[in-house]
Order: C-alpha cells, then structure tokens, then sequence
C-alpha cells in the first residue's frame, strides 16, 4: 500500500526519495517509531540528571572527610554526624569545586532548599501530566512533543545560565524548575500514546519494557555528561543536557509517524480489527487546524478516564513506587558521596558514574517485569511482587552496602531492578493496558489522558519523595530509607484487590 506523503513528516519524506519512491513497510515504521521515542524520552530523563549530580557542589560538607574509620551501626541508630553543617560561604565556587558553596544553597538550610528545588520541578510536571494527557488526545501529538522538547530544553539551560550569571535568588532557581517541570510533562502522555498506538496487546510488556529502557538510559547519559563537565563549571551540567533535548525536538518534527492511520496502515489492535475500524489520522481531523484544540468526539475527558477499571488503582500505586524511585533518582549521587564505603569517601564524579549502576539494574528489572506479566498475564502481581521484594532489598542496601564496592553496586543494582520494574510496567503497558480498556473500545482516543492520570498522579508522588528527603537526611539516612520501605509496602498492598482477581 502505497503511503500518502502529504501525511509524512519531511524527513521520511527525503529517506523516501532516498529510496528510490520506495515506502518503509509496517514493521519499518514500528521500528522507526520505537527508536525516535527511546531516543525522545532518553532525552527528557537525561535533562533531569543535572540537579542530582551537582548537588555536592552547590551544598558541600567540608568535614566528610574527618572520619577515616569505617563502622556500621544497626539501622536505627544510624548516626548523623555523617551529615555535617554545610559550609556557610558566600563566596563563589571553583568550576567543578566541591570545597566551596553556592548560595543560596550553601548555608544550613541548603539540602532543604535542594529538596525545595526539586519540589518546584516535580510539583509542576505532576500537574502539567493532568493537562498534557487532555490536551495529547486532542493535539497533533508530533508537533505537540516537538515543542514541548524544544521549551523544556530551553528552560534546562537557563537553571545552567546561572552559574555564569551569577545568579543567587532562590526564586530564580524555584521559577526555572517550575517551568521546566510544566513542559517536560508533554512528553511521557505522547511518546506512550504513540507506541501504543503502533502495539496491540501481544507482547506489549515484555516489547514495552525493553523500550522503557529509555528512562534508565537517559538517567545514565545525563549522570555520565554531568559528572564529565562538572569540573569546568556546574553551569556546563545542565547546558549540554539542555541544549541535547531541545536538539531532539527536531529529530521529532523530521521522523515521527504519529499513527498507523498516517501512512494508510491498518491499527494493531485486535478489537479495531474485529470491528473493521480503520480509524482516522491525526491529519485528516486536523487539516484547517494543524495543531490547536479540535472537537474530536472521540476524546474522552478526565472525570471519565478515572471511572476506568483500574486506573485508579494503578494510579495510587505508582505514587508510591515513584516516590521510591525519584527519591533514588534525585538523591542517590548525593547519598554515594557522603556515605562511607569501604572506610573512604567518593569524589563527586566518581558519586555520579557510581549512581547509574542503579539504573542499569533498572533496565533488566523493566524487560523482567514486562516478560513476567505478559508470561503470567497477570500485571497486578507481578508489580506487587516486585515492590514487596524492593522492601529487604532497600534494607539490605542501607545495611550492607557500605561493607565495599562489589557489594555496593550488587545491592544498588538489585534495588534498581526492583523499584524500577513495576515503575516501568505500570507506566507503559499498564497504561497502555488500561488506555485502550473494553470499556472504552469505542473511543479511539483515550491513551494519552489515561497514562497522563497514572503518571500524573504518579508524580505527586515523585515530587513528595524527594522533598522529604531533603528535610529527613539531615536526621540521618537510616530515616530516609525506612520512609521508602513504608512507601514500597503501600504501592504493592493497594494492588490487593487486582491480584485477588487475577488469581
């Protein structure tokens, strides 16, 4: 079938006169498609490394340094004094030097105004999901995570900006990552709209969960380009990261098929095809209005997607198992450099390189949890089984992982593996699951505002996580970890009642 190129985006529209007028076929497309949205979503992830990694630079602890001996006391009375007073300078940091504050981050209150840093960011994507999943079932999703890449990007760069600007206001700092959370909520509701559209049920956890690998990629590329460029400046660590996701944005606009219905394919879901539903594209609704609100009927609305079996249920769930998750994610580099290992503390590179083993294990704990649940076709209990595990794998870690190295990464990479897989299975198959539900069979269009409803309420979550953090470690960490093993036991007992009718 011959592919209508007044629908192709203007790269494929060149690969195909590259080709010699020869159209990619069906599973050229999905193939197309499952690596522009890695490579998206890798993107948006990488740009939220930044904060995590320069943390040990804008609120150092001169004195972590003054204990040489190593001793591992039980985990409730793990001790603070491992979390010194802050230097309380004014001055102006070394490029890259963690002996030197900056305000305002640099006083007694600093890990509290990180955490306050975070809030702002997470607080803000929580609520910019709700509104981008509305809105991505109703725009022409290429251009809509074109531009939301392209702003996101530019709002990275300007928390970098303030290095070399001098920058010291706590409000500057708040009002970026407000910003910067809003837009970066355009793109996890499209990139998993856009999968699903090209994926139908077969296979969809395990084909879902190597593709979620993208988060853990991202989170490793953007620890490894913050940690390199941090010695010239800690501006550098989000100016790269920045520049590289507005960059995407383009990718996007040249490669990306929205829809099988695009290039005249027939959908991959099973019903549509009992049904006979050919479906419309995204550009045949939207020819007079390529990009603002149309009044497709299609498109159910917020209150709706709630009343979806399950989503509710899924949504609860991933607060929980992203706070877990996010609080790793944003403290973790911070965690490594001020803890003993072995009896010697890390440099703050060697924090952040250390940090992405995490991920990694995240990686095989999402194609894990994926192939179990398509295997058992059982997604409730695989999700609670992971996350009930992840509570002695995080006791574990904060008992033992301090022994050495080897045994440092071991557990790291297991805990990884077990907070990250239900994370990744619930956000993208679940989703996709639950966004293309029976009871919706006859709305084409529900995908993004379902996975914005899980995600979004998921994030909350993510935002609460490691605001408390900042507050809890000057305690001591022992607190930290019991809160995310309490975190880790309500995310898997709310999936109870899925389980009981899976079983």
């Amino acid at each position: 079938m011959a592919t209508n190129t007044k629908h192709l985006p203007a790269g494929l529209k060149l690969l195909k006169r590259l080709r010699g007028g020869k159209d990619l076929n069906a599973n050229g497309y999905r193939t197309s498609v499952l690596i522009i949205t890695f490579i998206s979503y890798a993107f948006y992830h990488m740009s939220r490394k930044p904060p995590s990694i320069v943390k040990t630079v804008l609120d150092p602890e001169d004195n972590i340094h003054s204990s040489p001996h190593y001793s591992l006391p039980p985990l409730h009375t793990w001790p603070a004094n491992y979390l010194l007073a802050a230097a309380n300078s004014n001055a102006k940091g070394d490029a890259g030097s963690s002996g030197h504050g900056w305000p305002p981050f640099d006083g007694k209150t600093g890990k509290a105004r990180l955490g306050e840093v975070d809030l702002a960011f997470l607080a803000s994507y929580a609520i910019g999901m709700y509104f981008a999943g509305h809105l991505g079932d109703r725009l022409h999703l290429r251009l809509f995570l074109t531009a939301g890449m392209a702003i996101s990007g530019f709002f990275v760069c300007l928390f970098g900006l303030g290095y070399w600007l001098d920058i010291h206001s706590f409000s500057y700092f708040i009002g970026v990552q407000m910003f910067a959370g809003l837009f970066q909520a355009t793109g996890w509701p499209s990139v998993v709209t856009v999968v699903g559209n090209w994926h139908g049920l077969s296979r969809r956890g395990l084909i879902m969960g190597i593709w979620n690998a993208h988060t853990s990629a991202g989170n490793i590329l953007g620890s490894l380009i913050a940690a390199a460029v941090l010695k010239y400046g800690w501006g550098w660590s989000f100016l790269l990261p920045g520049l590289l996701l507005a960059s995407g944005g383009l990718v996007i606009f040249l490669f990306l098929v929205v829809e099988p219905a695009d290039v005249g394919l027939p959908s991959p879901h099973k019903e549509d095809a009992a049904q006979g539903k050919a479906g419309k594209s995204y550009n045949e609704k939207k020819q007079a209005m390529p990009f603002f609100y149309d009044t497709d009927p299609d498109a159910i609305g917020f209150l709706e997607g709630w009343r979806i079996p399950g989503v509710a249920t899924f949504a609860l769930c991933l607060f929980f198992a992203k706070l877990v998750a996010y609080t790793f994610l944003y403290w973790l580099p911070f965690y490594l450099r001020h803890t003993q290992i072995a009896g010697e503390f890390l440099d703050d590179k060697m924090a952040g390189n250390l940090s992405t083993l995490f991920d990694v294990g995240g990686v095989v704990g999402g194609i894990l949890a994926g192939y179990l649940s398509d295997h058992l076709k059982a997604r409730a209990i695989t999700a609670a089984g992971f996350m009930f595990s992840a509570i002695p794998a995080l006791y574990c870690y904060r008992l033992y992982g301090s022994i050495s190295l080897p045994v440092n990464i071991g557990l790291m990479m297991v805990t990884g593996m077990l907070i990250n897989g239900p994370y990744a299975l619930i956000t993208t198959a679940v989703s996709a699951d639950l966004g293309t539900h029976k009871s919706i069979r006859e709305n084409g269009r529900a995908l993004a505002t379902v996975t914005a409803i899980i995600d979004g309420t998921g994030s909350v979550g993510a935002a609460i996580g490691p605001l408390l953090t900042g507050y809890i470690s000057s305690q001591g960490w022992g607190a930290v970890f019991i809160m995310l093993m309490v975190a880790a036991f309500f995310s898997g007992i709310l999936l109870t009642r899925l389980i009981i009718a899976e079983l």
